[in-house]
């Protein structure tokens, strides 16, 4: 079977390259995690994310057990694999380049902000796990410094962001919007007024904001909100707000073909 997914059309124009943000459709879990759940460090059955992931491989056209993904702790730190890991053995990282065909980059997400890289010319691809810690942090920034490291070029790379909580949705009070004023004022523009006391915060807008200013060729935002469409997304917060025990994982992957 073979499972829906979104694509973005900066990437689908890229010769050699499959990618997809998948959405929680199409897979075997139950419950709060059905169906597409993708997160090892879910509390869902390990065989059902196993055959999740095995139709996610599918999907993108590679093998099984060839989905790249690493233990995502909220660094900036990417690294480069030439082969998949298996459950537990993963390093702590947030981003994951590739220059090996059949082999897909992928990130987990529950709210936090995929994003794809390729630089088709190169043959270099990487995912990137970026919330707002990792991308306050440099996550996106260190993507791009290791693909460059593989042979690609800045001004070469297309970089998409998938699905993530919205401005709408994504409440946060004074102290996280100081933890950006004192990085730079310009990140004020990032916030909008809330309830008094609070703010909503763009992650989107912050994400492609930092990518243009990292000078990659082309940005690309699907604009999608992981908290307000709960039938094709899962979300951390939407889970925490309906007092739900757990949560499933998104994937974001993309593989050279």
């Amino acid at each position: 079977m073979t499972v829906p997914f979104l694509r973005a059309d900066a990437l689908v124009a890229l010769p050699g390259i499959a990618h997809a943000f998948f959405t929680r459709a199409g897979g075997v879990s139950e419950g709060i995690y059905a169906s597409l759940n993708g997160g090892r460090g879910s509390k869902d059955s390990p065989d059902l994310v196993r055959e999740n992931r095995r139709r996610m491989a599918e999907a993108l056209g590679v093998e099984d057990g060839r989905l790249a993904t690493p233990h995502q702790v909220h660094s900036a730190t990417a690294l480069h694999t030439d082969h998949a890991w298996p459950t537990g053995e993963a390093p702590q990282a947030d981003a994951v380049v590739v220059t090996v065909r059949g082999l897909a980059a992928g990130i987990a997400t529950a709210d936090c902000g995929p994003v794809l890289f390729a630089d088709a010319e190169a043959r270099v691809v990487a995912a990137a796990h970026a919330g707002w810690h990792g991308a306050l942090g440099g996550v996106l920034e260190a993507t791009i410094v290791e693909m460059e490291s593989r042979g690609a070029r800045r001004d070469r790379i297309h970089a998409v962001l998938g699905p993530c909580i919205r401005q709408e949705s994504y409440e946060v009070g004074a102290d996280f919007r100081e933890r950006f004023s004192a990085r730079d004022a310009a990140y004020d523009r990032f916030f909008t007024d809330g309830k008094p006391g609070h703010f909503q915060f763009d992650l989107g807008g912050f994400v492609a904001a930092r990518l243009k200013a990292a000078g990659v060729g082309a940005v690309e935002d699907l604009g999608l909100d992981t908290y307000a469409d709960e039938t094709r997304f899962f979300s951390y917060r939407r889970a925490t707000h309906k007092k739900e025990a757990d949560y499933g994982r998104l994937i974001a992957a993309i593989a050279l073909i």
